[in-house]
């Protein structure tokens, strides 16, 4: 690795432990062997463009994501690069801060609703939600749980039942709320 970049094999071994897959069950998806999958892992083996193409497949990329150097993506987003979509009926507005996130692992929104408004109700889903309310006060509610977050406070749950944000209170609120995966 005299070039300083990740041999095929490693990149290969980064995707497969990040989806939380063994060797063994990756083999399967692909109808290969362990051995050879081991063997590619390090850069002991290289597959065919065939084979190749259908290992990353089960990983959910493809050749093009795969061989791009990552060093052009984005981290800064500015508020010319959000999405914002207004919901006059249930009064609130939601502006998504990283444009294309539900490709990512996490999706971050910011949440303006006005009094006597609320989100959409969101579904149970794997994975973990976090807010933090930055004004106003919101209710959570959460299955039959209702709680109370104010300014400053945050809240964090796995979502188990039907789960909404409403203003009760006089004045608009505002929460930064951030889902894994993404469900907004």
């Amino acid at each position: 690795m005299e070039s300083g970049k990740p041999e095929i094999g490693q990149k290969i071994r980064r995707l497969r432990v990040r989806l939380g897959l063994t060797q063994e069950e990756l083999a399967a998806r692909t109808e290969l062997t362990k051995g050879f999958i081991s063997q590619l892992e390090n850069d002991i083996t290289s597959p065919s463009i065939a084979t190749l193409m259908d290992i990353l497949e089960a990983l959910g990329t493809d050749i093009s994501a795969f061989f791009n150097d990552r060093s052009d993506e984005r981290v800064v987003f500015t508020p010319e690069d959000t999405f914002e979509k207004e919901d006059g009926e249930a009064g609130n507005v939601i502006r998504w801060l990283v444009p294309n996130a539900q490709k990512n692992a996490l999706e971050p929104i910011l949440v303006s609703i006005r009094p006597g408004g609320q989100t959409d109700e969101l579904d149970p889903h794997e994975g973990e939600e976090f807010g933090l309310v930055l004004s106003g006060t919101v209710t959570l509610v959460d299955g039959d749980a209702k709680h109370r977050v104010h300014k400053g406070d945050s809240f964090y749950l796995h979502p188990q039942g039907v789960h909404w944000l409403q203003n009760n209170g006089k004045t608009p609120a505002k929460v930064l709320w951030i889902s894994t995966p993404p469900s907004f």
